[in-house]
Order: structure tokens, then sequence, then C-alpha cells
């Protein structure tokens, strides 16, 4: 992603007054102390200790965080190569100091790259989120999404489109085939540059029935429970009954009867 840096350059002067600590830089800074360069690129800071002063040592910070330094990078002369250059640059605070001498840091950025296509699965009436960079300096002064070649309208359909400067969000809470099934675009535009778009092709399919498994074991048990229990509370008229085959008889009704009922309470319980 290409983008511009600018890098101002502040001199600040040690006490007692013959201690000077300044920065220079590469690339080198314009007359009113920006460089421009880009993402990806290299910024180098050198900090130069001239004048007389008993402590020799130079320290960076980035953000009041000390930068470590090697032995040989500290005295007289300290360099610091910003290597590459990425948006989380944006804005940060360089110092090198036996007091202290500052750089700063500030993006002006290329219009983001959002360029080419995703593709998007998802079943029906799960929530579709769609996002798009729109990072730039000059702003972003025009956002558009299309659903198939048109724009989205925002007054049907359950679509909602939000942006908070870094970017731009399409959002439906539940999909339906028919309406949000298609080709979306997302394109961006600056006053300094060329439109750019990026496409999601999303399908939408059918709704999967969610097995309730933990459900399903508990009725199991349940029914299993309440056969055995069945079993037990009958077991004495069973006893009774001498006729093996009017036993077996009993006791496949008492359990096909307890069954049936735990099976109704079951199918009663889901449906709740």
């Amino acid at each position: 992603i290409k983008m511009k840096l600018m890098v101002s350059i502040a001199l600040l002067f040690l006490l007692p007054s013959y201690a000077i600590v300044h920065i220079e830089s590469t690339p080198k800074p314009s007359t009113d102390g920006v460089i421009q360069t880009e993402t990806e690129k290299i910024v180098s800071l050198v900090c130069i200790l001239t004048g007389t002063v008993d402590n020799k040592e130079l320290e960076w910070r980035r953000n009041g965080a000390v930068i470590k330094l090697d032995d040989g990078n500290k005295e007289n002369r300290s360099s610091v190569c910003i290597n590459p250059v990425i948006y989380k640059d944006e804005g940060a605070k360089f110092t090198c100091q036996l007091k202290m001498s500052i750089v700063f840091l500030k993006f002006c950025s290329d219009l983001a790259e959002i360029s080419g296509s995703e593709n998007v699965t998802l079943e029906e009436e799960e929530s579709l989120d769609l996002q798009c960079d729109m990072r730039a300096n000059p702003l972003v002064t025009s956002v558009t999404w299309k659903l198939n070649g048109a724009l989205v309208d925002l007054s049907t359909g359950g679509f909602i489109v939000s942006n908070n400067g870094v970017n731009t969000k399409l959002h439906v809470k539940k999909v339906d085939r028919s309406l949000h099934e298609g080709e979306y675009q997302c394109t961006i535009a600056s006053p300094a540059y060329e439109e750019r778009s990026r496409t999601f092709q999303v399908t939408v399919t059918d709704k999967t029935l969610k097995f309730p498994l933990m459900p399903m074991i508990a009725g199991l048990v349940v029914v299993g429970l309440t056969a055995l229990l069945a079993i037990v509370s009958r077991w004495r008229i069973i006893a009774r009954v001498t006729h093996a085959k009017q036993t077996q008889t009993l006791l496949i009704r008492i359990l096909q009867h307890k069954l049936l009922k735990s099976f109704i309470l079951l199918q009663q319980w889901f449906k709740k």
C-alpha cells in the first residue's frame, strides 16, 4: 500500500548552552522540515551531539518507551532506522536526548488498497458482515455499497452501513437468500485519488438443523431411568406370574408403556 509520510523535525538545545543535540534524517527534509516517503520504505534518523558535556551517552525513546541500542550506537552520535515504514508508525514520537530532541511522524496517506475479491458463504438466517479499508489522507469523501450492480437500498432488506473513518462495514442481521445472495461491491473515493473497489461474492445455503446433542442425551437418560424404575416397581406383580410366556408378555407391555410415556414427555420438553 503506497502512502506519503510526513516527518517533522524539532531541534531542542541542551543546557548549558555549549552542548547541542540535533537530528538529521534520510531522506533529507525539505526547507519546512518535511520528509516525503512511502510505506515499505526506510526512514533513517541520526541523533548528533555537539559541544562539550560530561555525559556523552544518547538515548532514543519511541512514545516514551526506551529503544534498545547497541553499545557502539550511544555516544556522541546515535542512529535509528525505521525499516519499513508501516501504518502503526503514524503519530509516533521519537525522542533522542541528553535533554530532548523530538521527531514526529504524521501520515499523508494514499487511498487504502482495497482491490480484489472475496468469496463468502453462510447459511439462511445467519448474520452477514462485510468490511472495506477506507484509510486515506485527504479523507475519503465517498463510500458506496452495491448489490448485483445496484446501490444497496438501506430502506429494505435489513442492510446497515457504517464507517468509523478507518473501515466501512455492511451488516445484515439475518440473511435471506432471495434478498441477500449475490455480488457486493464496496467503492471508496478521495478528492486526491481515483475510485477503488473490492467485491464480495456472497452465497447463501440452506439452514442446517443443529442436532441438540446434550438435550438428547439427557432425554435418553431420563427414558432409561424411568423404564428401570417401572420394572422395579412392578417386579412383585411379575414374580407372581408363574408362566414364563405371561411373564415375558407382561414385562414387554410395561416397558412399552413406560417408554411411550417417556418419549411423549421428551417431545413436550423439546418443544419448550
